[in-house]
């Protein structure tokens, strides 16, 4: 497990992280829901630019506004959900992330036929840590249906279930504060080489579990 000198937004006194999702597809505007329910502020972007998300933020909440892809990028943590054959464009030309958290929330896999992608042996993470360097990365966010993301956590009784992993203990620890305080019961699955492969959709057996933590 590797360790970092960066001091994390979360842990600095009276300031949370600053927030940035690339990706305002299904996921992307998901978790963006998510931040609006919990009166998190964030910034969505897309491929498009601002003025295309105009209505969406409007209709998310006043916790959400719309960016570019290089405003987004520059938080302290930002998520990455984009289609799977999007992601070289959608990351191409940003800047070292220079210790920064990145969230992985990405699938190898893109409809209307679903085929997944060859990775070679690899771990989707692997192929999005490479695009994102500087970044201490944390898989999360892509196990559950976006439906799932969007609602309220807590609605069936108990808390809804979100894995992550990382290999970033300080990493892991700044996103596992904001699943919990988005509502969700987060479970560590330990190092990317391991919690990445059990999350990945295809392949691992923990995408769509819709699990809820009762007591």
């Amino acid at each position: 497990m590797t360790t970092s000198t960066h001091t994390p937004a979360a842990a600095q006194p009276n300031r949370d992280p600053s927030i940035g999702i690339i990706g305002a597809g299904n996921i992307g505007h998901a978790i963006a829901t998510a931040l609006a329910r919990a009166g998190i502020t964030a910034t969505l972007s897309n491929s498009r630019g601002p003025a295309s998300l105009a209505d969406t933020v409007a209709a998310i909440g006043p916790t959400i506004q719309a960016g570019t892809r290089q405003e987004a990028a520059a938080k302290d943590i930002v998520f990455v959900a984009v289609n799977w054959s999007r992601l070289p464009a959608a990351l191409a030309g940003l800047p070292d992330f220079g210790q920064r958290i990145v969230v992985d929330a990405n699938n190898p896999i893109e409809g209307p036929l679903f085929k997944p992608a060859e990775l070679q042996g690899r771990t989707s993470s692997e192929v999005v840590a490479e695009r994102v360097p500087g970044a201490r990365l944390v898989k999360a966010f892509n196990h559950l249906l976006a439906e799932h993301v969007a609602s309220d956590p807590r609605r069936e009784g108990g808390r809804r279930v979100m894995f992550y992993s990382g290999d970033d203990a300080q990493a892991k620890a700044d996103v596992a504060a904001l699943i919990d305080r988005l509502g969700f019961f987060g479970i560590d699955l330990g190092a990317l080489a391991i919690g990445a492969r059990l999350a990945q959709f295809p392949g691992g057996p923990l995408p769509a579990l819709n699990l809820v933590k009762f007591g």
